[in-house]
């Protein structure tokens, strides 16, 4: 089946390392996702270009966190870009600064937000 993707995203779960089929585009882009040093290295082996890195803060969906520490040392592990993720509200925006990260993302955050706007 041909797919005219530009990019492809790998949950944590996924541990297939036959995803090179999807990127003979230029400009490919593949994200994945990990939450310990295990699952960084899976990535690696995936040849993702960025990683989400999950979760940073606690939230709903589990009480287990990495916090700001035990993230940016996860960080040293990898040449990858880190995308933070996970229990983004408007206070823990603010933590985002002492992270080792290339940027956030959130679903919850902007959803507030922008019931907030409207």
């Amino acid at each position: 089946m041909q797919l005219d993707l530009d990019g492809i995203y790998i949950p944590s779960f996924n541990k297939e390392l036959k995803i090179n089929y999807f990127t003979k585009k230029k400009n490919f882009i593949v994200l994945g996702s990990a939450h310990n040093i295990l699952e960084i290295r899976q990535k690696e082996r995936q040849n993702v270009n960025c990683i989400f890195l999950s979760p940073v803060f606690i939230n709903k969906k589990s009480n287990k966190y990495l916090g700001i520490q035990k993230f940016n040392n996860l960080t040293n592990y990898t040449s990858k870009k880190i995308i933070c993720l996970g229990g983004m509200n408007m206070s823990n925006l603010k933590k985002v600064k002492l992270l080792k990260t290339h940027g956030f993302a959130s679903v919850s955050l902007f959803k507030k937000k922008i019931k907030y706007i409207i």
